[in-house]
């Protein structure tokens, strides 16, 4: 597994959206509607846990939450330019 520590890039931020009742990621170009699994991975995504940092505590925490869906979902979001890749060290 990849030994990068993915943080949001600037401009990016988890909110809320009450109207979906759902979490999301807003970033300039655009919003990200998140479920509760993919929120969490999000909220880990400070810059310092590794990818097998977070996908260590997603799959302790939450049932069935399989490695490679974790990290297909960050690397989605990187693509999107939602998160930024910092490497590990």
């Amino acid at each position: 597994m990849s030994e990068w520590a993915p943080r949001l890039r600037r401009g990016a931020r988890l909110g809320f959206d009450p109207v979906r009742r759902t979490p999301v990621v807003l970033y300039p170009e655009g919003v990200v509607v998140l479920n509760g699994t993919a929120r969490a991975v999000l909220g880990a995504c400070d810059g310092v846990a590794t990818v097998p940092d977070i996908v260590a505590a997603m799959t302790a925490r939450y049932r069935g939450v399989r490695p490679d869906d974790v990290l297909s979902l960050l690397r989605g979001l990187v693509a999107r330019g939602v998160l930024h890749p910092e490497e590990a060290g």
